[in-house]
């Protein structure tokens, strides 16, 4: 978690886009390794961890909370 927090803090657009799920500037970054999505800010700054979910999760349904 450590490292996708530095990461995200160089290159904060380094994650995907889903605009079925969420608008813009909300950006999603699978942590390597593990089952779970950062779900961020990508606009902020720095950038706004937002939810860390599992991947298998509803993301339309649990986001829409």
């Amino acid at each position: 978690m450590a490292r996708a927090s530095e990461r995200l803090s160089l290159l904060p657009r380094t994650g995907t886009e889903r605009p079925d799920i969420a608008d813009p500037p909300v950006r999603f970054l699978v942590l390597t390794g593990f089952p779970y999505l950062l779900v961020y800010d990508a606009e902020s700054d720095p950038p706004l961890i937002l939810r860390i979910i599992h991947g298998a999760r509803d993301l339309p349904g649990t986001l829409g909370e």
